[in-house]
């Protein structure tokens, strides 16, 4: 019986070291496997061309597909697709912050008239930045009309102060996953104010969740545009919760490829935002590359042309 018993005692060391190794070549295939598609993952970006003068929009005219040169940090990257605007229709998410001052319900028709003319086959999402959790208005859709009749009037009261705008962000970041790849894009209408953490931590470099909805935007291809406008709590009587507000809606928008739109302390009109966001729309290209680097982090992007346009894109992405 003792020598049985021990018969089985080494039969289930045996067993066991056989699960480990199992386990472990298993383990180490998956790893691999995750690797080789980290490695040779297709990345999309989107590129808009800021020409500054005549010559710069001269050439900007004259751009190619060919012309397009991409790095990913510091290794030139094989591009696999350029499509221009009109080959890829925006997909939009129309963020507004609920608690903004009264006056920008005056806009609200703007933005309605921007939505309704966006190139057929767009799609657009609409929202709420609002007290509790982000609201949907109207979920993606490609009827165009129905997205910009979502709007609604802001409620401009504390009552309607979101917790932490960012967070929100991200949540209507995650709305992305649903669509497909394209020339994916968010205008966010807000006073960029983040004091969740205290008013120490709404500076722009030193609100996490800030940093949060730029990762989540990056990693899903998509830039950020905002509009700055006062709500109707510290960004209506603070200049330093103003310069921190507009400070991290500039940040959001540079990191992501975005632009950011803001004059001085307020707001007259949103008019001179929307023709200029419309003359972006109109030079925008999609670049597809495939990622020859391996690992996880962050990895950082650079766009070149021949004619050494002035390029926004996203500052890169992070992989997991």
């Amino acid at each position: 019986m003792k020598h049985q018993r021990s018969v089985h005692g080494v039969a289930r060391v045996i067993a066991v070291v056989a699960l480990i190794l199992v386990t472990s070549a298993s383990a180490g295939a998956q790893r691999q496997e995750r690797e080789a598609t980290v490695a040779g993952r297709d990345v999309t970006i989107q590129v808009t061309i800021h020409p500054h003068n005549d010559r710069a929009r001269a050439a900007a005219e004259q751009l190619q597909a060919d012309d397009f040169t991409v790095r990913e940090e510091k290794r030139p990257q094989r591009i696999i697709s350029v499509k221009r605007p009109g080959e890829a229709p925006p997909i939009l998410a129309a963020l507004i912050q609920d608690d903004l001052v009264s006056r920008v319900n005056n806009e609200i028709k703007g933005v309605k008239e921007f939505i309704r003319r966006l190139p057929e086959g767009s799609r657009v999402m609409t929202g709420y930045i609002t007290s509790g959790s982000f609201r949907v208005a109207q979920d993606f859709t490609t009827d165009l009309a129905r997205a910009a009749d979502s709007l609604r009037i802001l409620r401009s009261s504390e009552s309607a102060t979101p917790f932490n705008p960012y967070v929100e962000v991200v949540e209507a970041l995650r709305r992305f996953d649903t669509q497909p790849a394209g020339r994916r894009m968010a205008l966010l209408v807000s006073d960029g104010l983040d004091v969740s953490h205290g008013f120490r931590s709404a500076s722009p470099f030193q609100s996490i969740d800030l940093d949060r909805a730029i990762s989540e935007a990056q990693r899903r291809g998509v830039a950020v545009f905002t509009f700055y406008a006062p709500s109707v709590g510290l960004t209506s009587v603070s200049r330093i919760a103003v310069d921190y507000g507009q400070g991290s809606l500039n940040r959001l928008a540079d990191e992501t490829g975005g632009e950011a739109f803001f004059t001085g302390t307020d707001f007259v009109t949103f008019d001179p935002y929307f023709r200029e966001f419309n003359d972006l729309l109109a030079r925008q290209w999609l670049v597809t590359y495939r990622s020859s680097n391996t690992g996880s982090g962050f990895r950082r992007i650079e766009v070149t042309t021949e004619a050494n346009l002035h390029l926004h894109y996203p500052a890169g992405y992070r992989v997991r």
